[in-house]
């Protein structure tokens, strides 16, 4: 089946002055557009066709052969996932549940906005920063290019694109500014809340 390029949950503006529209409709427009249109070439006519995009990751991760097709696959869920990670007027501390189980795995709101800003900082080139849940505790990771906790076993609850495509043209080389910005002021936590 076709995986269709979703569109954004909020206009193009919608995240100003944190994420531009300009930046917004170069990076889904753009870059998301491409791994989809690619994913959907490379699928057409094989037995990947009719298999839902999740379970095409997790079969082809780890084949040489297959690299190139998981990179199309896993970019465009990373993509429509991060989309849905931010909103307007979101970031700062979650409430409920989700601040309960962060208290709970990590001490604290701040040591998780610790480690979350170290795994987005240290990512070595392109990748992700992601809050998972993995065997009922909650635990920060980093992963590289088209990566995604779903081959791992993980369930992913919420993720930050550290592409530079990502905040380059809001934020240049700064990618801490950008990191801050996105849990400041950008963090979907209702979206977390629907994952966990």
């Amino acid at each position: 089946m076709a995986y269709e390029l979703p569109p954004l949950p909020y206009d193009y503006k919608a995240l100003e002055p944190h994420i531009s529209a300009s930046t917004l409709e170069f990076h889904h427009d753009k870059h998301h557009a491409a791994y989809v249109k690619k994913y959907n070439a490379a699928i057409e006519g094989t037995e990947y066709a009719d298999m839902p995009l999740e379970e095409v990751i997790k079969k082809i991760y780890g084949d040489a052969s297959k690299q190139g097709l998981f990179n199309n696959a896993a970019q465009a869920w990373n993509h429509t996932f991060y989309w849905n990670s931010m909103k307007p007027s979101g970031g700062g501390a979650p409430s409920g549940a989700v601040a309960d189980k962060i208290k709970a795995d990590f001490g604290s709101y701040d040591k998780f906005k610790e480690e979350f800003k170290q795994a987005g900082a240290t990512q070595f080139g392109s990748g992700w920063a992601w809050l998972v849940l993995d065997n009922g505790k909650l635990e920060v990771i980093k992963t590289p290019n088209a990566e995604n906790p779903l081959h791992l076993g993980k369930t992913p609850l919420l993720t930050m694109d550290v592409w530079e495509h990502a905040y380059y043209l809001d934020y240049q080389n700064q990618r801490p500014s950008y990191i801050d910005t996105f849990l400041d002021s950008l963090v979907n936590w209702d979206f977390v809340a629907s994952n966990m």
